[in-house]
């Protein structure tokens, strides 16, 4: 299988410039459900990171009492509470992962989503439950996309001697399961069993804890703004490593936050636009 390229060629056959006299309802609604008491950070991480990327509203499922930490950091989004999954019609695409916790509690959104037919990003603890629990993901009967790093990747297919080995399987896994596969790490890969990537941007900046969160919020924006989740994905890790490469010019790889990237979501945004005019 031919290894293509996520570079400015690539991204400008797939990027679908904001039309100047739209509103918020032509760019979807994305639903992330994503944090807990001790891990709200990765909720608002990714939040930021969905809502800097586009997406026309956000709804975040978390603990009631974690509110007003969702509130003060961003105002800018909504809140839903446990039994969100009861009515999905407001929503475009859903994210499910960021600080959620391995436990039955986080395990039943899981379960509630075989009901649903929009598009998912699964990612972090959705990941370690579905691996953890076994769940038979092959009875899911709507679009879905990947996020693990190698070692949700290994806990998920098993244990694997070296990437090149990760991505012969996530080839195989993502023609089976019919879903795309990010697998993150340096020159993340991206598959769905039948057109394979190797993204061009980012560095070692990324390298700390955070950074998956907001790829999470990234693609989960794209897929509300009606883009295909291999469309979403190529976008997502694109920019998500643009915007780390943009930080760069005020920050040292050491010093770089998943914050400071997020902040730089714009200006990669910016950098795209004006290659594209």
């Amino acid at each position: 299988m031919e290894l293509l390229k996520i570079d400015l060629n690539c991204i400008k056959n797939t990027y679908k410039k904001r039309p100047c006299d739209s509103h918020k309802g032509k760019h979807g609604h994305a639903l992330l459900i994503a944090g807990s008491t001790n891990k709200m950070g990765a909720a608002i991480i990714a939040s930021k990171a969905c809502l800097r990327s586009g997406v026309g509203l956000l709804t975040v499922a978390f603990y009631p009492e974690n509110k007003s930490v969702l509130f003060n950091a961003i105002p800018d989004a909504m809140y839903a509470n446990c039994c969100v999954m009861n009515d999905l019609s407001p929503y475009n695409a859903i994210g499910i992962g960021p600080g959620i916790g391995v436990d039955e509690i986080s395990l039943q959104y899981i379960y509630e989503l075989y009901e649903n037919k929009l598009p998912v990003v699964f990612d972090a603890d959705a990941l370690n439950l579905i691996a953890k629990y076994k769940i038979d993901w092959k009875n899911f009967n709507f679009p879905f996309v990947l996020t693990p790093h190698p070692k949700e990747f290994d806990r998920l297919f098993g244990e694997h001697d070296s990437e090149s080995e990760r991505r012969t399987t996530a080839i195989q896994k993502a023609k089976d399961l019919n879903c795309v596969i990010v697998l993150k790490g340096h020159k993340t890969f991206i598959t769905n069993g039948i057109h394979s990537f190797e993204n061009t941007t980012g560095n070692s900046g990324l390298a700390k804890g955070g950074s998956g969160d907001a790829l999470t919020g990234m693609i989960t924006s794209f897929l509300a703004q009606g883009y295909t989740t291999l469309e979403s994905a190529i976008l997502g890790v694109y920019l998500h490593g643009l915007a780390a490469d943009i930080t760069l010019q005020t920050q040292s790889e050491e010093s770089m936050l998943i914050t400071d990237v997020i902040e730089n979501i714009g200006l990669a945004f910016k950098s795209l636009n004006s290659e594209i005019q």
